[in-house]
């Protein structure tokens, strides 16, 4: 009797070490290099959240309105299923590229870049059915961004309530107060087959949104509080927010 008891309790043991094993949520978040290392500025008077992607990257979130956001610019390299998104570095391969596909700013390998600006992507990892968000979050729509835009005011001065305060990474005039808490980054772009370049002048995001070979995009200028929204090839290289599902 207590041979049978001892072999029920080694069998239970072991369905449970396997079932443990086999569930990848159950598994923590692996440690990060580029956690702690962003030099943006947060709006002081803010409170915020936080949200951990699949690699383990710590983002600060933000409450604005009725909306959850991301207070910094997406650095994932891999989708929620755990896929890797290809880092294509030459400038021929990205401007053929038809599925997704990512790069640092000038394939830079500085942790404190990456983790500041975030990566730029292409609008196929941005709308990949893999799913680029952390769980319970996606990319934004054009109408999640309209409904942000409205709330702050529109397009004719909500840039300067999205954009980080000072001049530290934006260029001077900057026009902005971050009073949203979103601390919107210059992350730059990369136009097809061209050089990466714009940092410090120009912040872009993807929208899942598109019209046949183009999707749209929310674009802010280092000299301006205007948000400018327009529709662009999706072979672009831009940076990528997500908000609360």
């Amino acid at each position: 009797m207590k041979q049978i008891k001892k072999e029920t309790l080694f069998a239970l043991l072991a369905t449970l070490l396997i079932c443990v094993g086999c569930d990848k949520n159950n598994d923590p978040p692996p440690d990060n290099e580029l956690n702690g290392r962003t030099t943006a500025i947060f709006n002081p008077d803010k409170k915020y959240g936080t949200v951990t992607d699949i690699e383990g990257n710590v983002y600060k979130t933000i409450v604005i309105g009725k909306q959850t956001w991301m207070a910094e610019n997406l650095r994932v390299t891999r989708f929620r299923n755990g896929d890797a998104i290809p880092n294509i570095t030459d400038n021929d391969k990205w401007s053929i590229q038809a599925v997704a596909a990512y790069c640092n700013y000038n394939n830079t390998e500085d942790l404190d870049t990456i983790a500041t600006y975030g990566r730029l992507y292409n609008w196929y990892a941005a709308a990949d059915s893999r799913n680029i968000a952390p769980k319970g979050w996606r990319v934004a729509t054009p109408d999640d961004w309209n409904i942000l835009i409205d709330y702050l005011g529109g397009e004719t001065i909500a840039g300067g309530k999205l954009k980080e305060a000072g001049n530290e990474h934006w260029e001077s005039p900057n026009e902005a107060d971050n009073s949203s808490g979103f601390t919107a980054q210059p992350g730059g772009f990369r136009f097809n087959d061209e050089d990466i370049k714009g940092i410090a002048l120009y912040g872009y995001w993807w929208s899942t949104g598109q019209n046949g070979s183009s999707a749209a995009r929310l674009q802010l200028f280092s000299w301006s509080q205007e948000v400018y929204k327009e529709m662009r090839s999706m072979n672009t290289g831009y940076s990528i927010r997500c908000i609360k599902e």
